[in-house]
């Protein structure tokens, strides 16, 4: 395991497929319940390993692996992880095997079909992360469609359930079709750049694509085609509307997962922006005003809603604005704060939800009007809540502290109308989860059913130890994270930023 060339990228992506095909294949439904709590463990200690083998000095990819999948197209089997990504992994595998945990008793059905569908849906997650071939991304990226379609119709929570799965699914496909045209355009120009022929000469490798000059007639049309395919994932304003009524109609550890795992914000770091570095600067301030948007439509939603679920749903949908206002910026102080903030909200955003899914799980819901007084009743529970919930807002010691710090800093001295959106943004972010916390939390309990509550459970309380932990380590300790990218993101930041000056240095020099 400690020979650099074992693939380990790979083993990442197969062993939880392998247990997905184990779990379902288990006669037994606590047999299989047992099995996919074992391969998901094994996951995450796998996962684990990954991040002492990466080099943090060094900005390139590592741990490659490349093998030849379909050669009459170029199209290969190329895994790799960077500064970005390398960190993903195990928070991925930490995250499902929370929602694993945290569903064990709630699911009553389809046992089987329900934990192989969530090993199914980390194998292919990990693949997400590590696929450095646009076609091979472009699989797994569609293959996360199938298991959450029938993770949210089968065991939904809500009476529409059936219909946000086929929300959902309907508005990843449309995201799908513009994501696949970026990626004919870049691989039809790397052909054409090189002199070649298509299609012996296409190239879909995202390392040979980086180093391939795109002109300026498709810079913007490749930055846009994929913006509006990775905004439909993230999801950006106006094209969010699938996840408000997923949170409602889902099960909460299945939502966990979906505002957990923010696949959308993630791509447009990897792809979108580096590919087109001319478009991804030039456009940089519209990029910033959807951000801000985001940010301040999803708070101010936030701010009117009575349930915990959809409060959650409406703050993740605005946490991505402030990623996308960091990301805007093109400093590093912007970039390394947003992707702290992804990595921060993996663990809180998450842990919240499942938090959501346990008072719905005894009470039946998670509406302000039926809860009150819960910290009498629950203090365990709301000690979780009120570390996560500080998370969330950004307070000091802990993990969201360092993120939007840097993401303000960034955006004050890159855009300061930006930089004071995202404090704006902060603010209604702490009005809005303190404002829900007093009703629900505090005050009389006037309901019977909440006097009756029991609090956590050792299985849940320990679950919700191991991102409390991360939180507070991440909030003292900051630097573990950004040793750790920060040479990524400088070379992420120079593609960008030498780009431009040096298609301007060619043009000088043309007569």
């Amino acid at each position: 395991m400690n020979d650099p060339h074992f693939p380990i990228l790979s083993l990442l992506i197969f062993l939880p497929l392998l247990g997905a095909l184990m779990t379902g294949l288990c006669g037994n439904v606590d047999l299989a319940k047992k099995v996919a709590l074992a391969f998901a463990s094994i996951e995450l200690t796998a996962a684990l390993w990954v991040v002492p083998l990466f080099q943090s000095s060094k900005g390139g990819f590592q741990l490659l692996e490349r093998t030849e999948w379909i050669p009459s197209l170029n199209i290969e089997f190329l895994l790799g992880i960077d500064g970005i990504s390398v960190l993903f992994l195990p928070l991925s595998a930490l995250v499902t095997l929370m929602a694993m945990i945290a569903s064990w008793n709630s699911i009553q059905q389809l046992s089987r079909l329900h934990f192989a569908l969530l090993l199914a849906l980390e194998g292919i997650t990990m693949g997400v992360f590590c696929a450095l071939d646009m076609v091979l991304f472009f699989l797994f990226w569609e293959l996360t469609l199938p298991p959450i379609f029938f993770l949210i119709s089968l065991w939904g929570i809500g009476p529409e359930r059936r219909g946000a799965a086929m929300k959902y699914t309907l508005f990843m496909l449309f995201g799908g079709i513009p994501l696949l045209f970026a990626i004919l355009i870049l691989a039809i120009n790397h052909a054409t750049a090189m002199g070649g022929s298509i299609p012996h000469d296409l190239s879909f490798s995202l390392p040979t694509l980086l180093t391939t000059p795109l002109p300026d007639s498709l810079q913007s049309i490749v930055f846009f085609l994929l913006l509006i395919g990775f905004a439909v994932k993230a999801p950006l304003v106006p094209l969010h509307t699938w996840l408000p009524t997923t949170a409602m109609e889902s099960a909460t550890h299945t939502t966990a997962l979906l505002v957990g795992l923010k696949l959308g914000a993630y791509g447009l770091l990897r792809f979108a922006m580096p590919l087109a570095p001319t478009a991804a600067v030039q456009y940089s301030w519209a990029l910033g005003i959807l951000g801000a948007i985001t940010l301040i439509y999803g708070a101010l939603i936030a701010s009117q809603q009575t349930n915990l679920r959809r409060i959650l749903a409406y703050a993740s949908i605005s946490h991505v604005g402030l990623v996308i206002i960091g990301l805007s910026s093109l400093n590093l102080q912007g970039l390394q704060g947003a992707i702290f903030q992804l990595l921060n909200f993996t663990l809180v955003a998450s842990s919240l939800m499942l938090i959501a899914g346990f008072i719905q799980h005894r009470l039946g819901s998670t509406e302000a009007l039926h809860l009150g007084g819960l910290a009498k009743v629950m203090p365990r529970l709301t000690a979780f809540y009120f570390l996560f919930m500080l998370a969330s807002m950004g307070a000091p010691l802990t993990s969201g502290f360092p993120a939007e710090l840097l993401i303000i800093i960034g955006a004050l001295t890159a855009h300061p109308t930006l930089g004071i959106t995202a404090l704006a943004g902060a603010v209604l972010c702490a009005a809005y989860m303190l404002s829900f916390t007093r009703r629900a939390f505090f005050g009389a309990v006037t309901q019977i059913n909440v006097e009756q509550v029991q609090d956590l459970r050792p299985r849940e309380l320990a679950l919700l130890c191991v991102p409390a932990l991360l939180i507070l380590i991440l909030g003292f300790m900051p630097n573990k994270v950004l040793k750790i990218n920060q040479k990524t993101a400088e070379v992420w930041l120079n593609r960008l930023m030498e780009q431009p000056s040096r298609e301007a240095n060619v043009k000088m020099l043309v007569p």
